[in-house]
């Protein structure tokens, strides 16, 4: 007998929780590379990280309750929807924000010290695995838009830029830690970051207004059968 395809709704929910699993180390290795480099970059991305984990596990909860919640209406399902979003946006938006504050007060008397290498290779494994999961949602909105998965790609690719830029800054701190520019190079590469989130945080929340594409299908409950059976008149 053949295997039934796999459900396209519970692929995308697996999906959803893998990608929250493999965050959840994030912040904790993270704060351990703040303690161990004292760069700026490196502390704006633990709070990144900590703010983008909470998201995704809103993303999931809400994406596992259109799914598995029969009688939902289209607009429930809809303003749900937006609601996951509108988290993806805030994470980045506060990210943003945090980023910013950091460069602001750092702008005078810093210099970016101590060991980088755990900050670097953090950053090189999210790269590699953010873009894994980028390129996944993007083929899922390719198949089926969807407003809650579109979010997630807009996420993930903008995890993909702050990565890349982690990489660049703690590289070069690490390459030559007592070049003038490093402190510069430091503090820019937190600035371009912060830009980078908001832009991807505006088209996030003009995504989940307008509407990418169509809601997830909601499961609807399924009436009982009931088999009449003629009876016989004597």
């Amino acid at each position: 007998m053949p295997s039934r395809p796999p459900d396209p709704q519970r692929r995308r929910e697996r999906t959803l929780l893998v990608a929250l699993l493999l965050s959840l180390w994030g912040p904790f290795a993270t704060a351990i590379a703040v303690v161990l480099s004292q760069s700026t970059t490196q502390l704006a991305d633990f709070v990144r990280r900590s703010v983008e984990l909470v998201a995704l596990a809103i993303s999931w909860a809400v994406y596992r309750h259109l799914g598995r919640t029969a009688g939902l209406t289209p607009a429930r399902a809809a303003r749900l929807e937006r609601i996951a979003s509108l988290a993806v946006a805030s994470a980045l938006s506060v990210s943003a924000v945090v980023m910013l504050v950091l460069v602001s007060t750092r702008l005078r008397a810093f210099v970016p010290g101590g060991d980088v290498r755990l900050g670097l290779l953090i950053a090189v494994l999210g790269l590699v695995v953010n873009a894994v999961f980028w390129r996944r949602y993007a083929g899922m909105e390719r198949e089926s838009p969807n407003t809650l998965i579109d979010a997630q790609r807009r996420l993930y690719r903008a995890k993909v830029a702050v990565d890349a830029c982690v990489i660049a800054a703690l590289a070069t701190v690490l390459l030559a830690p007592e070049h003038p520019a490093v402190r510069w190079v430091d503090l820019s590469g937190s600035f371009a970051v912060a830009v980078y989130l908001l832009v991807s945080a505006h088209r996030t929340v003009r995504g989940s207004t307008v509407g990418p594409g169509a809601t997830m299908p909601v499961p609807t409950a399924r009436a009982p059968t009931t088999t009449h059976r003629s009876s016989r008149h004597g």
